[in-house]
């Protein structure tokens, strides 16, 4: 029998949604930021929050959950030090070191074909804690 999916496999779907919401947020600008987090009943990424262009990176930080894993992907706006406008799209994975075992492994399984679904990302961040993901961190890896 060919079907044997584990709910820890990394056969996770993601919603048609959380697709057209990061694009929104590439090409359109119309979100800061956007937090996923996987459906364990339908099996999916879904959208849990978006963040609106206004929104400032403590907001996007604050909106990501103590104690639970997610996803999410943040429009990083700089000025170079020549001068330039710049923007560029991280990707976080979130995952604190108190949320649990299986979340941790269900996230950690499922994240490479999720963020494949995600086409123009720049820069990918691994975060347990706060510190690993702050402005400091983001700045550093865009220019």
């Amino acid at each position: 029998m060919s079907f044997r999916m584990s709910s820890a496999s990394s056969g996770m779907g993601v919603a048609e949604h959380s697709k057209n919401t990061f694009l929104e947020l590439k090409r359109k600008k119309v979100h800061r930021y956007v937090i996923f987090k996987i459906d364990e009943k339908k099996k999916e990424v879904v959208v849990e929050k978006t963040g609106a262009p206004g929104e400032s990176y403590d907001d996007f930080a604050a909106a990501l959950p103590e104690n639970d894993c997610r996803y999410a992907v943040y429009d990083f706006d700089f000025v170079t030090d020549e001068n330039c406008q710049k923007s560029k799209i991280f990707f976080i994975a979130w995952s604190p070191a108190i949320s649990r075992i299986r979340a941790k492994m269900l996230y950690a399984t499922s994240k490479d074909r999720f963020r494949q679904e995600l086409d123009g990302i720049h820069y990918e961040i691994q975060a347990t804690d706060p510190t690993e993901m702050d402005m400091d961190v983001l700045r550093d890896r865009a220019n």
